[in-house]
């Protein structure tokens, strides 16, 4: 049964999953890494390496968060909705800009040890605002980053300035670097990306299908979700629902974004692995759950052999 093998937090089952998104990112990837200069191959390479380097961080994350128990649930459903959408595994800039949102994430959910706070919001907005260099609309996270700081820290006004001076360094460090290497400031027209709000590649059947699957998964998972959040300690409760913020801002990032691919779903991915995992551990439908999962890792599957 795979629900019984992913219950366990093993190397094996972090191998396979490593595996598993190795073969569909060699599939999306074949004309590049066939064709393309050693140097374009050893990126590609590189941001393979970064996408299994986010299913550990994803995984840890959980764990030392206790948003969910120590399996492997959400490191398969996150390589399951990652393979589902050819384009996200072709986009560098979103790959990159996921794992720096993921440090962020990690930041802010260890605010609530109330340590070292002001370093901690420090990185997490820098992590943040790194993201958004590489893909704009991430920029959005903020609001996951001060709401962290509203629920955890807020009674004292001096975190709230945190947010400001870790931007005005990264920028005044992306400005030196620029004008080093290209003897010119970077600008907002450098950092912004235009919204775009057509959906019209939706109608495609390749993006079509995992589209819906995703939201009819992420309607009766996070039904579920909720009434798990009320059951839990406060402290445990603040956690998980800004795992629920990070869904809704990521989607609000999903419509917002430039192009209209699938890639950019991929900070949807993170979070939805997490409220889908809280099902998977605390519902007793045990057939339904075996082929759900089934479903998961069997979909990009399929729409590699029909697309």
């Amino acid at each position: 049964m795979l629900t019984s093998f992913f219950s366990n937090s093993r190397p094996i089952n972090f191998i396979i999953v490593a595996v598993y998104i190795l073969i569909f990112y060699l599939f999306a990837n074949l004309n590049i890494l066939f064709t393309a200069p050693f140097w374009i191959i050893l990126q590609e390479l590189g941001m393979l390496v970064v996408l299994v380097l986010s299913v550990f961080l994803l995984n840890f994350i959980s764990g030392r968060n206790e948003l969910t128990g120590r399996n492997a649930f959400k490191s398969i459903l996150f390589a399951g909705f990652l393979c589902m959408f050819t384009a996200a595994l072709q986009n560098n800039d979103i790959i990159l800009a996921n794992l720096f949102l993921l440090l962020a994430l990690r930041r802010i959910l260890s605010l609530r040890s109330q340590r070292e706070t002001i370093k901690k919001i420090f990185d997490a907005t820098f992590w943040v605002g790194v993201a958004s260099l590489f893909y704009f609309w991430s920029i959005l996270f903020l609001f996951v980053v001060f709401f962290g700081i509203l629920v955890h820290v807020g009674h004292r006004f001096k975190n709230w300035l945190v947010p400001l001076i870790a931007l005005l360094t990264l920028f005044s460090i992306v400005t030196s670097v620029d004008l080093l290497v290209t003897n010119s400031f970077y600008t907002l027209s450098d950092w912004m990306q235009t919204s775009n709000f057509d959906f019209q590649n939706f109608q495609n059947p390749e993006l079509l299908l995992p589209a819906a699957f995703l939201l009819a998964l992420t309607a009766w998972s996070s039904f579920f979700y909720i009434l798990i959040i009320q059951k839990v300690s406060a402290n445990a409760k603040s956690s998980l629902f800004l795992i629920l913020l990070c869904a809704g801002v990521a989607l609000t990032v999903a419509v917002l974004a430039p192009t209209k691919d699938g890639s950019e779903l991929m900070f949807f991915f993170a979070p939805l692995a997490i409220v889908v995992t809280n099902y998977f551990q605390n519902m007793n439908d045990k057939w339904f759950k075996e082929i759900l999962l089934m479903s998961i890792i069997l979909l990009p599957v399929l729409l590699l052999l029909l697309f």
